[in-house]
């Protein structure tokens, strides 16, 4: 069965969710309370809806419950997002990601139930300044302020050496939780393992630590 979300709010972020689940083969319900931005998505997702969703009645009569993800994407409306949020959650959904404006927004979301907050301009400028910085650094998740998930590029320094000879948890406070090689993806590698020239290594661990692996281990 095709996995079926509904995305609240068509500006940059939330149309781009849009045509990524659509990409990804997914049912997506697009909402926005403009019709003219949901004349846009009317060719791109499976049904784009015009609507007020600070109203519940409206909410209710789309069926929303019936999802089983919905994406919070209302742009700059911080009480829409909210009151959005908080009718979703009563309804009775199962999974709502939102959008958050700023670290008062987020505080707010969580407390009101929102199972996932997301700050993508931050999300976004923190990738980009890690990936500016090193040339190793691949890409950047951030997991909560302190703690993020990072892909860095195994060079001559690492290649060679057992994860066990590296030693890296003890020495750095970091973990390596997988390593893509090529096509391949190797999770949870044994300590034995060795690392090969160019593997990405998928590292988890306080960003402080990350950086100091990086910095230290590989310059």
């Amino acid at each position: 069965m095709k996995k079926e979300f509904v995305v609240i709010g068509l500006g940059r972020f939330g149309g781009s969710i849009v045509n990524e689940l659509v990409e990804l083969e997914a049912d997506v319900m697009a909402i926005d309370i403009s019709p003219d931005r949901v004349e846009e998505f009317a060719q791109i997702a499976t049904t784009a809806v015009a609507a007020d969703t600070t109203d519940e009645s409206a909410l209710r009569s789309l069926g929303i419950r019936n999802f089983e993800h919905v994406v919070v994407a209302i742009g700059e409306n911080i009480q829409a997002s909210i009151l959005t949020t908080l009718i979703l959650k009563e309804i009775g959904v199962k999974k709502i990601t939102v959008k958050a404006q700023n670290d008062y927004h987020a505080k707010v979301l969580r407390k009101i139930g929102a199972d996932q907050v997301v700050h993508p301009e931050r999300d976004m400028g923190k990738r980009i300044a890690n990936n500016l910085v090193s040339n190793n650094i691949l890409d950047y998740l951030e997991l909560s302020d302190e703690y993020s998930i990072a892909e860095i590029r195994a060079n001559e320094k690492l290649a060679g050496f057992t994860l066990i000879d590296l030693d890296i948890r003890a020495k750095y406070g970091v973990n390596i939780v997988a390593i893509k090689r090529e096509a391949q993806i190797l999770v949870s590698p044994a300590a034995i393992e060795e690392i090969q020239l160019n593997d990405i290594l998928i590292v988890i661990g306080s960003d402080l630590d990350i950086h100091r692996f990086e910095k230290k281990a590989l310059h």
